[in-house]
């Protein structure tokens, strides 16, 4: 198994095997609607698949080979095998009573990421939280339905295992650009804030975390329509990703018009942010202004 799969589990192997049906398909000069026909499906159930967003039954994937003329057995076992592997739940399957099924598939992502980079307008970044600044964010989500204890439990402690992925064997990369007003906000109370930025000045000190700060003073920017990540995979079968949360749902982009536009806007806040030797003088100065 890959690196990315092995990390990712089934976000990541659907996505892997999605890439290689459609260029399969495309080298056999087939077409999405003659292939939907041959799995019993549609034009759209083989678009789904291709881009890794549903479950793959194993005995579509297998006439879909046939379909496509893939003779040499090695490789139909291996990407029989990719199917199945694509279908075992994920570690943060147990959470799915807690959390939307669009949220399962970025936590997949994230964990196979090489590179996660990250703005963010109004909180810290879940990958830099603590768990009492986690709760408090947690409760903030849920005022229409307050969650309890035990819920918010949980909850936290999905946040916390996600940032297993900057501490595992071969951690992930992250870049991340905050602006300011996340230093000043003090979600739950000042001491949690407090706390939460004393954890940051620790953090962005990690050798694969640069965290950098965009300061009042530098006045208005581009990207100020609202927090995006980019992330960016190893294997080159794993498009680069754009995910944009909303309050109902998520959207992930990886067209590749798309996905320069949000680049060029990373790249240019990170210009814009003070460097990242800087981060530290920034945070205490929002320390000492704590009450």
């Amino acid at each position: 198994m890959t690196e990315p799969g092995a990390y990712g589990g089934p976000t990541a192997l659907r996505i892997m095997l999605g890439v290689h049906l459609r260029r399969l398909r495309e080298e056999a000069q087939i077409s999405r609607t003659d292939a939907g026909w041959a799995i019993r499906g549609s034009e759209s159930k083989i678009s789904r698949l291709e881009l890794g967003r549903v479950g793959f039954k194993v005995r579509d994937v297998d006439d879909l080979l046939t379909l496509y003329k893939v003779e040499d057995e090695q490789e139909r076992d291996r990407l029989l095998t990719l199917a199945r592997e694509a279908n075992n739940p994920g570690w943060w399957q147990r959470y799915d009573d807690l959390t939307p099924q669009w949220f399962h598939s970025y936590l997949g992502l994230e964990m196979a990421a090489d590179l996660i980079r990250t703005f963010e307008l109004q909180f810290v970044p879940g990958l830099l939280q603590t768990p009492e600044y986690a709760r408090a964010v947690v409760q903030l989500g849920r005022q229409d339905l307050p969650l309890s204890r035990a819920e918010q439990d949980r909850l936290v402690s999905l946040r916390m295992s996600r940032q297993d992925v900057l501490t595992r064997q071969r951690p992930a990369r992250l870049w991340a650009v905050i602006d300011e007003a996340v230093l000043r906000r003090p979600i739950g109370s000042p001491a949690i804030l407090k706390a939460q930025l004393e954890h940051l000045i620790d953090a962005s000190r990690r050798h694969n975390v640069t965290l950098q700060i965009i300061p009042f003073s530098k006045g208005g920017y581009t990207a100020t329509g609202g927090a995006f990540t980019l992330l960016r995979f190893n294997d080159a079968d794993l498009p680069d990703i754009v995910y944009i949360e909303h309050l109902t749902s998520a959207v992930y982009l990886d067209k590749r018009e798309e996905l320069d536009t949000y680049v060029v806007t990373m790249d240019a806040v990170s210009i814009t942010a003070a460097q990242p030797r800087e981060t530290e003088n920034l945070i205490r100065q929002a320390i000492d202004r704590l009450p």
